[in-house]
């Protein structure tokens, strides 16, 4: 039965904070009507109000630093557009270095920034001083300067975006609580709210603190944590030079920002609070909780010794207010996957620094149905479920907040909520040496330790990590015995009912139709050709299928192929992970291991490559089928997770005369570099399209599919970049991010990088403008050393595929 509304909005957000009126802002500037702004109390009463307003810009990949440059794009102009003072100091920033390990960290950071044109400068600590000289530069090892960084009044910024607004003709009412969510189908109807009901076409939920509890009303789950966060004045004695610059040094764990005759000082502390399990009281309004002076000693007394000027003047005022963090410390943003209209931007700890941006994207999102590039980092589909649980959500969030300033090691893991999935073979592995790692709430194996080896992690910038030669092992065991690697945490979906293979082949770029059993690579594709999924594909049946994507990949991927499915809901999908366990077993070995506890053919013959199969091996019946991401002979196997821990058993129990042994997702990496195999979100993504990056025996055009037209330009026209694989002779220090310069010009940046152990060389995979995809004499830079880097062919090891088909 349809509700009957009071009044009607095309667009409702529901939340007047920064975000929320920034997002206002940009959809009247685009000429978007009939959007409504929906405040509880008043503008800026969440937590906007107490932000201290630092603006920093440089994050660790290019569309994330974009974002934030599109906010200082927008402080730049918004004055003149509202016609109110926001108090826009772009005064630069100061990170300094007070340890080695940091100082690589930063020089890392230095490196992405040049290989996207952002400009930041290395400094020595005599240098750092001459720009902050209130600092004692003893123990600053170096310091990166930021001159379009700066800081701005959160009050008087969300002020003119709402003015902005205004003009454009947005609404924007305060004091009106949303009291429940009115729903159809897959679709937000509505709201209900204290003062009467909206209709409305789209809703956005921007309502920061309260962003879960919205979530809820909706039933979208999200993992929108919120922890207390202090930060202090100093008394008015100082006569600060009004160009003088922010600063943050990390290692210290503070931040700070010149204000009037003072210093407002916060940091990111270990065993912050968590507040009401994420979901605050909607009476809470602009109100502060009482200062926790042991909390604030451990930022406040280190940095007393970076700025002894600190010990002549007291504090004046200390704020300790909530403020929102994810469940990863990153913010929240996109189309919510469980409904069709009902789009968040939530979770924002620098809220202020990204308002702009945001905006702006958010706008994007809701408008062309595109944020206008790839923010995977942000995306609310990188969540799930498992994430949203109000115990692990807190402790998560507060493990995020106390990390904030200290040094991301490269492929370190977090602590937080551990253990929350396990496999049914995690005892077994567990036993055998096993290192986890954690992917959507699943414990994997990442490598295996040697018996009475530490399991214990280290590791480097610059170095090797301590896994280096554990890795090694389990790859040469890949490359020339036979390895079980547990993929039970894989995404699996089920897609079936009448027009499933015609749904799938609108959607996918390979060709889906054909006789069932088959295995089916594919990409999906966006209307620019660009990738917003692969996944792999068992033809079960006739219009049966299982879907198969990356364990932190199956809400956005399911979410993108369910909202391509008919609508008439003729076609099914169904979440089956929890259900499946999936045993690797791969290596040259690895048939005869098979076939020594089976009496199905495993023969090349019978079992050729690409091809799904019910067989039985032992005791249990199992769905085996050959495929592979390491480049040698495999094959997995799906069983119901009760029979997986028997099965596991037979396995290594039939492969011991053949050396067999458990391998991890770290040597999984190392031999698909080997094999030029792609990885979403590293080398390809929504601003990427498969021709380019290689992938063109994966498209058909023979057939219709979404992104088609643009592929069949880019076929025409050849392109603006190719991927490309590159080798550095050794082991060189690169993570990703690196800059690619040829003839003293910088051209690219590496996506997947690592260390072959088959080859004996460094691999690098980066995109590169079209007409040098043939060259060479190319120079990849990192920590501040230039790499000769020879391009290679896309694939290095058997690049006919011989022993992968064999």
């Amino acid at each position: 039965m349809a509700h009957s509304f009071d009044t009607q909005a095309r667009i409702v957000i529901v939340g007047g904070g920064a975000i929320g009126c920034s997002l206002a802002y940009h959809l009247g500037r685009r000429g978007a009507r009939d959007v409504l702004v929906l405040e509880k109390s008043r503008i800026t009463n969440g937590c906007t109000w107490h932000a201290a307003g630092l603006v920093g810009q440089l994050r660790g990949r290019r569309n994330l630093t974009r974002l934030m440059q599109n906010s200082v794009a927008v402080f730049d102009r918004l004055e003149a557009e509202s016609g109110q003072v926001i108090d826009w100091c772009k005064v630069g920033s100061l990170r300094l270095a007070s340890s080695p390990d940091r100082w690589s960290e930063i020089r890392r950071s230095m490196t992405l920034a040049k290989s996207f044109g952002f400009e930041c400068h290395a400094l020595s600590a005599a240098e750092a001083k001459d720009l902050f000289p209130y600092i004692d530069p003893e123990g600053v090892v170096g310091a990166a300067y930021i001159p379009s960084d700066g800081y701005v009044d959160p009050y008087a910024l969300t002020q003119a975006y709402a003015s902005a607004a205004r003009k454009s003709g947005v609404t924007i009412r305060e004091g009106i609580t949303v009291t429940e969510i009115v729903r159809g189908g897959r679709r937000v109807a509505g709201v209900v709210t204290d003062h009467g009901s909206i209709g409305c076409e789209i809703l956005v939920n921007c309502a920061g603190l309260w962003a879960k509890r919205l979530g809820e009303m909706a039933g979208v789950a999200l993992a929108a944590g919120v922890v207390e966060h202090q930060y202090f004045l100093t008394e008015k004695k100082l006569d600060l030079p009004k160009t003088l610059t922010t600063l943050r040094d990390p290692d210290k764990n503070f931040y700070l920002k010149p204000d009037v005759g003072a210093f407002a000082i916060g940091g990111w502390e270990d065993g912050t609070k968590g507040c009401w399990r994420s979901r605050p009281p909607l009476a809470f309004g602009r109100e502060l909780f009482p200062e926790n002076l042991d909390r604030l000693e451990l930022f406040a007394t280190p940095c007393a010794e970076r700025l002894p000027v600190l010990n002549e003047i007291g504090i004046q005022t200390i704020i300790n207010g909530p403020i929102p963090v994810s469940a990863d410390g990153e913010p929240i943003m996109g189309l919510a996957p469980e409904l069709d209209n009902f789009f968040v931007a939530c979770g924002f700890t620098a809220g202020i620094a990204a308002s702009g941006g945001a905006g702006e994207a958010m706008a994007n999102w809701i408008l062309d149905g595109d944020p206008g590039m790839d923010l995977w980092a942000f995306d609310v589909r990188r969540f799930g479920a498992p994430h949203a649980s109000g115990r692990y959500l807190e402790e998560r969030a507060i493990e995020a907040y106390g990390s904030y300033y200290k040094v991301h090691w490269p492929a370190e893991e977090t602590h937080a909520g551990r253990g929350l999935r396990r496999s049914p073979v995690h005892a077994h592995l567990d036993k055998a040496g096993a290192v986890f790692g954690q992917r959507f709430g699943w414990e994997r194996p990442l490598w295996f330790a040697a018996p009475g080896a530490s399991r214990e992690e280290t590791s480097s910038f610059e170095g090797k990590p301590s896994w280096f030669d554990g890795v090694a092992d389990e790859h040469r065991q890949i490359r020339e015995g036979v390895v079980v690697i547990d993929q039970t945490s894989f995404s699996k979906f089920e897609i079936d009912g009448a027009g499933a293979t015609a749904a799938l082949e609108a959607m996918c770029a390979n060709r889906i139709a054909g006789a069932p059993g088959r295995c089916i690579y594919t990409t999906l594709l966006n209307a620019k050709g660009g990738v917003e999924a692969e996944v792999t594909l068992l033809h079960l049946g006739p219009d049966r299928f299982l879907m198969i994507s990356g364990s932190a990949f199956g809400v956005r991927d399911s979410s993108w192929v369910r909202r391509n499915l008919p609508a008439d809901g003729a076609v099914a999908m169904r979440d089956v992970t929890s259900g499946t366990a999936v045993l690797n077993i791969c290596g040259p070995r690895s048939r005869a291991v098979l076939q020594a506890i089976s009496d199905n053919d495993f023969s090349n013959d019978a079992f050729p490559f690409l091809t799904v199969r019910d067989v039985e091996i032992g005791h249990v019946a199992v769905r085996a089928v050959r495929v592979g991401y390491v480049g040698e002979l495999g094959y997995e196997l799906h069983v119901p997770t009760e029979y997986a821990a028997g099965l596991y058993e037979t396995l290594m129990a039939a492969g011991a005369d053949h050396g067999i042994r458990d391998a991890g997702y770290r040597a999984i990496e190392t031999c698909r570099l080997e094999k030029g195999y792609v990885y979403w979100s590293a080398e390809i993504g929504p601003d990427y399209d498969p021709l380019s990056a290689g992938l063109a025996a994966t498209v058909d055009f023979s057939k219709d599919f979404i992104g088609r037209a643009a592929l069949e330009a880019v076929k025409r026209d050849g392109g603006a970049r190719r991927l490309c694989t590159f080798t550095v002779d050794g082991v060189a220090p690169f993570h990703g991010g690196e800059t690619i310069v040829k003839d003293g010009r910088v051209v690219g940046q590496t996506a997947s990088t690592g260390f072959g152990h088959t080859v004996g060389k460094t691999i690098a995979f980066g995109w590169v403008p079209v007409e040098l995809a043939e060259a060479q004499g190319f120079v990849i830079e990192a920590f501040g050393t230039a790499y000769h880097a020879t391009r290679t062919e896309r694939t290095i090891y058997d690049p006919g595929n011989a022993r992968l088909l064999s």
